[in-house]
């Protein structure tokens, strides 16, 4: 008799083949998704008149637009969550959601106002329902205290990157040189492609999201129905005061889809070696340098924590928001020769988007495996919904501050948003033990399974 082998057990380089499989998925989603983004504020502002015709909005309308929408892709999130954790499963809301923003690109490659609005608006059902519900699956891959969770995640979000990389150069060129809507249906294809990959990888998801109200496990049906505990309460408040650090990181960062897409359009001197660097391709910075420097980021914060150096989640999204904003001061610099001269090199744009990309490894990914080592396990993926819900709240911060730059001008914005962040990281950085005390340990584990696999640890009373 042949021995069936459970398909969802097996590993590649040393992590669950069911990673893969949601990191295809995430690439093909965040083609679609970033392949959008990057075309549609441009499509808003292009003059109605001009070769390849877009709508002819202002800048301020666009980035208003730009703002509400980003906020409500990630708002969605919170109903998203509480579907899959009160009825279907993160397994399921993840097919839905991708259906939906199969549809909703597609709807976007038709010329008409009201498939513009009505692929926008099914777009944001679809991410919604995939977004918190494929993260989450991510750490149920993964046994509670496993070291391996942290650098899971930045793999998973180096998929994600990938697709935002390739969506920039090749859903940007298509709509900018060929038509608008040609490139937004090349972002339907891309899901398709997404939606294709998840079920396909069926056989090595079989035991991660499910819905527990089916489960016949009794110490599952019993964490889902006892009350919180005050650990679980108090773990709860650390991700709440966390997620103010996301709101404002994403308020800054999400400047790469609006205002500094702009700016690269409309300020920057975009020659090289006689050739015009399109606007969208500096959208594909931040993904390659993720790509690039991913793997690296994350080695380093392990070593730190194998040294016996801080490098706890909470002081690595701290330290990911100060980075980032530091990152602002470039575009204060460039800011200041276009003043000067009339345009502003590249570079500037250059520099600027690889300290976001640093502050953004250190904060994002990180946030993400963070969740699933503190939330209760009955709301696994509302707390991941919430923790996308900040990031809409933050983009739609960053649309204010975008559309505020017509009447402060943009280096005053790209300033303030370089001190103001900055600022706001050191001060939660002065309350991190205390907050760090509320989380019970929830990190202690890692450190055990070091142990227990042989590392040596320079200090074990360091995080």
């Amino acid at each position: 008799m042949s021995k069936v082998v459970d398909a969802s057990s097996k590993q590649l380089f040393g992590h669950p083949v069911g990673l893969y499989v949601l990191f295809f998925t995430e690439m093909w989603e965040r083609f679609s998704y970033y392949g959008m983004r990057a075309l549609l504020v441009l499509y808003l502002v292009r003059e109605a008149t001009a070769d390849n015709p877009g709508l002819g909005w202002t800048d301020g309308e666009a980035l208003a637009l730009y703002g509400w929408y980003t906020m409500f892709v990630y708002v969605a999130s919170i109903p998203g969550g509480w579907i899959a954790d009160r009825f279907l499963g993160q397994k399921k809301s993840v097919l839905y959601g991708g259906i939906l923003l199969v549809i909703g690109h597609g709807i976007l490659a038709v010329e008409a106002m009201w498939a513009f609005y009505a692929g926008l608006g099914f777009i944001i059902a679809g991410v919604g329902m995939l977004k918190p519900n494929i993260s989450t699956m991510v750490g149920g891959l993964y046994k509670q205290g496993d070291i391996r969770r942290d650098k899971g995640f930045t793999i998973f979000y180096i998929g994600i990157n990938l697709g935002a990389f390739l969506s920039s150069i090749l859903v940007g060129t298509v709509g900018e040189v060929y038509g608008w809507h040609y490139g937004f249906g090349l972002a339907g294809i891309g899901m398709l492609l997404g939606l294709s990959v998840y079920l396909f990888g069926q056989p090595y998801l079989k035991n991660v999201g499910n819905f527990f109200g089916t489960s016949v496990d009794p110490e599952e049906k019993a964490a889902m129905q006892r009350p919180l505990t005050k650990i679980e309460k108090d773990r709860v408040v650390v991700l709440l005061v966390s997620f103010l650090l996301v709101i404002v990181f994403w308020g800054a960062f999400e400047q790469a889809g609006g205002l500094m897409n702009i700016y690269a359009s409309e300020n920057t001197n975009r020659m090289l070696m006689g050739f015009e660097v399109p606007a969208t391709w500096f959208q594909s910075l931040n993904a390659f340098f993720i790509i690039v420097l991913g793997t690296s980021v994350a080695a380093y914060w392990a070593t730190r924590k194998l040294k016996g150096q801080l490098s706890t989640g909470l002081f690595k999204m701290i330290m990911g928001l100060v980075i980032m904003g530091a990152g602002f001061f470039f575009m204060t610099a460039a800011s200041a020769e276009y003043a000067s001269n009339g345009s502003s090199a590249m570079y500037w744009l250059v520099l600027a988007y690889l300290f976001h990309t640093v502050g953004e490894l250190c904060i994002s990914p990180v946030a993400l495996s963070y969740i699933t080592k503190l939330a209760p396990l009955k709301y696994g993926s509302i707390m991941m919904g919430v923790y996308f819900a900040m990031t809409g709240f933050g983009n739609k911060l960053a649309g204010l501050l975008g559309e505020s730059s017509e009447r402060l001008g943009e280096m005053t914005i790209f300033t303030g948003i370089a001190v103001f962040s900055i600022a706001f990281g050191l001060l939660v950085l002065v309350f991190r033990k205390k907050l760090e005390a509320l989380t019970h340990g929830a990190e202690d584990d890692e450190r055990e399974m070091l142990e227990q696999e042989g590392y040596e640890i320079s200090d074990p009373s360091i995080n």
